[in-house]
């Protein structure tokens, strides 16, 4: 049986993911700083929670021992761990930048850097990382759109050196979705993303956990170093208010 690691494995993002890939025959290890054991207890025994903080390498190295111990593999690294922390560039404070990137640029490097040992052992796996569509641009959070670009640089270089090992990695770049996180933004701003929308419509959870499925099965073997977008087309969009 397959086995996928899903950071930020507590939130709606990641219990989203962990349902589909649940319900497409994986195994799956729910990591969170908080509440992960909760989260994966909704899941039955196929889901195990461990509580890690991505920024932290020797909790990185820890935890990915334990799915190892527990399991004996990993097919899957699902990088959706991601924090966004409004500011101007007027306002920007390095505790921001420095906050903002140690979370979504260095935990995923952190966490394929203690991967590659096992995939290297077993000659295959898949990396999916969480960005956003504004690597592209157009985003109200300098730091929040520089980690999510750095994160495609770092997924390209990630998909040329752990090619040799039979490791694809890829990007699945979403537009605003709602959740529980998000919903701190209100209605309004979710509703200019699907008038911006060439279909009308928000992104759900599940589409981007679909994408997230799709780039970790055996269908998508010959896909690696490319950037997903699961905008509902919003990435075509210059500018949403």
């Amino acid at each position: 049986m397959s086995v996928a690691i899903v950071t930020g494995g507590a939130g709606g993002m990641g219990t989203a993911i962990a349902e589909v890939l649940l319900a497409d025959g994986f195994r799956v290890a729910l990591l969170d700083r908080r509440g992960a054991p909760e989260a994966a207890a909704r899941f039955g025994d196929q889901a195990l929670g461990v509580e890690a903080d991505v920024t932290d390498e020797d909790s990185v190295r820890t935890a990915v021992d334990q799915v190892v111990a527990a399991w004996g593999r990993i097919d899957g690294l699902v990088n959706n761990a991601g924090i966004e922390l409004q500011h101007t560039m007027a306002d920007l404070e390095t505790i921001t930048w420095q906050a903002t990137l140690a979370v979504n640029l260095a935990g995923p490097a952190l966490m394929i850097k203690h991967c590659i040992p096992q995939w290297r052992n077993q000659g295959s796996g898949r990396v999916v990382s969480v960005g956003s569509r504004t690597w592209l641009g157009g985003a109200t959070s300098a730091s929040y759109a520089a980690s999510k670009a750095a994160l495609v640089g770092l997924t390209r270089t990630a998909c040329r050196e752990l090619g040799a090992l039979g490791v694809t990695a890829n990007v699945v770049a979403p537009s605003f979705v709602r959740t529980p996180l998000s919903a701190v933004k209100g209605d309004s701003y979710g509703e200019r993303f699907a008038a911006a929308s060439p279909i009308g419509r928000l992104v759900e959870p599940v589409d981007v956990a679909n994408a997230v499925a799709f780039l970790l099965s055996d269908r998508a073997r010959a896909i690696t170093g490319e950037v997903i977008h699961v905008t509902a087309g919003t990435h075509l969009a210059p500018h949403i208010p």
